[in-house]
Order: C-alpha cells, then structure tokens, then sequence
C-alpha cells in the first residue's frame, strides 16, 4: 500500500485530509504520541502504537511522550510512581515495534521556562468552559474536576508545539484536546497540526474497555491467559461492534499478512484469509462459527504478542 493508504487505515478521521496529503509529500514530518504511564499496557494502548508503526513506515519521524506530569496531573499517582511506570511502558513500546524513535519524559521537557510560558499564553485565550469540555472523555473524575485537569489540555497543546510535530496522534477521545490546539497555536506562531484518530474499540465483554472491569488483554498476559479470555470475549453474530472483529482489524491483520481458522474436515476444514474484508465477509455470511474465530484471534494474539513478552522479561 501507498503511504497515504497506511496512514488512514483504520483511523476514525483526519483532520484535515487536504494537510495530510500536502505533509506526505515533505522531506522532514514529525509525529507524535503521548501516553500517560500505565501499569498495564494492553490492546486498547496498541491501537495507537500501530498506527505510529505505520507513519514511521511512511516516513515520519516519531517522538512518544511518557506523559509522567499529566498522568500525575490526572489523578494517576504520584510523581515517583508514574515515572516508573513510564520505564516499563517504554520498554512495552519497545517489545511491540516502536523501535528507532524518540522516547521523552514529560517532566524533562515540560518544566523549562519556555514551555511554561507557552502553557500560560495559551491559557489566557482558552475559557474554562472549553477546556472542560476538551477533557470530557480523557480525564478522571470529571464531576468534580480540579484546576491541574484545566491545565492537562493546555499543557498537551504546548507538547505539540514545542515538540515540533507536524502531526498528532490519537484516539477519538482526544480529539477535542487537538482541535484546541488546531485553533490557537497557530496564533503564536505555530502550526496547526494534521490531527490522525483512532477508534476507541470494545472491552471483551462487547462493552467500554475498563481496567476496573478485566475486559481486555494485557502484553503482560500469559499465552493460556490470551487464549482463554478469547474465548470467553463476547462475539456475536453480527458484525457491528463485535470484539473479536475489532481484534482482528486493528490489531491482528495489521501485523499477520494472512491467517488460518483451523478446523475438521466435518466444519469445513482450514480457511485462510489475507484481508480483514475477506475475513468479515465470510463472518457476516455465517461462514465462520463463533467458537472457530475466537480460537484463531487467540492464536493470533499469542504470536504478535510473543516478541513483547520476551522483550519485558
């Protein structure tokens, strides 16, 4: 596939397309990520990580921020905690492809003067009403949100700024925080990002993923692990909003160029797809059993899954 076409696979939007095409076509692009540190990196964290995979393909340069301030900022721990978890993410990040690139604490960047200032400029033009809004989806508590989640969205703003990126990438979620910063830095100076988002997928009870409810799977999971919550993941008959589909387009087929449901002569016998279109065509034409597609997206799991396991041992 061409550089645009891996670019915007699997994204919800781009914002704008027309930015896109015209970066695409530079000799220096620079993209980022951020991510706050987490105790458990799993497959909602690597919907990011592969498209950050495929824009080092086409040529950017890529820069991920272990955000140790704003998950600090969020409620997520104290300093010293969330900046060891920030080691063991990055060497997550690692294990599962994001190698050659520039891997940044936050807290080394974020506390000079001059992102300081930026954060304070850019707060005299953003009202508290947007910047509450901008933290709807990402932030914590927000029935009763503190002034540090008010300063969370201008702080990402500045991240981008002084980062020098030209895009940014992102789930869904984060798109409020990118159109803040779309809007105003240009008026200090800056470009407006190409803003690049991803799908929130679904937990593997077919609802929102959630550390507190178990419903996803971790790199850190055993091979037996993968393979028996797979089979326990809700997979319904159709094709909207299915798990285990979702698995296989964002994840699975990004990273397998084929694969191989197993089953006995009696069923069918072996089916072996190149495509994730193939594959939710024969799904939705009740080709596959429910029972067989899980089996094969454990199978699967366990071999992309396998070089980051190794790689955090």
């Amino acid at each position: 596939m061409d550089a645009y076409e891996r670019v915007t696979r699997n994204t919800v939007e781009v914002v704008t397309d027309d930015d896109l095409r015209a970066l695409l076509l530079q000799p220096t692009k620079r993209v980022y990520a951020g991510y706050e540190p987490s105790g458990e990196i799993h497959l909602g964290h690597l919907v990011t990580i592969n498209k950050l995979v495929d824009l080092q393909a086409a040529g950017f340069e890529v820069t991920v921020l272990l955000a140790d301030l704003h998950a600090f900022l969020n409620r997520k721990g104290t300093m010293e905690k969330v900046r060891e978890l920030a080691e063991y993410n990055k060497r997550c990040f690692e294990g599962l492809g994001l190698k050659n690139v520039k891997y940044i604490l936050g807290s080394d960047v974020q506390l000079n003067r001059d992102y300081e200032l930026l954060v304070l400029r850019l707060s005299q033009e953003i009202t508290l009403n947007r910047a509450t809004r901008s933290m709807d989806e990402v932030g914590r508590q927000m029935d009763h949100p503190t002034v540090s989640q008010m300063i969370y969205p201008i702080m990402q703003m500045a991240d981008i700024a002084l980062l020098g990126a030209d895009a940014a990438v992102g789930g869904i979620d984060q798109r409020k925080i990118h159109m803040l910063a779309r809007e105003h830095l240009v008026n200090f100076g800056y470009k407006a990002p190409v803003c690049i988002h991803t799908p929130i997928l679904n937990g593997l009870d077919g609802k929102k993923m959630s550390s507190s409810q178990g419903n996803y799977i971790s790199v850190a999971d055993s091979e037996e692990e993968i393979r028996k919550k797979c089979q326990k993941a809700f997979c319904p008959p159709e094709i909207a909003e299915n798990p285990i589909l979702q698995i296989f387009q964002h994840h699975v087929f990004p990273r397998l160029p084929r694969i191989t449901i197993h089953r006995p002569e009696k069923f069918g016998g072996d089916r072996a797809f190149a495509s994730y279109a193939e594959l939710e065509a024969a799904y939705g034409m009740g080709e596959i059993h429910p029972l067989d597609l899980k089996k094969s997206c454990g199978e699967s799991l366990v071999e992309i899954l396998a070089p980051v396991r190794d790689y955090i041992r």
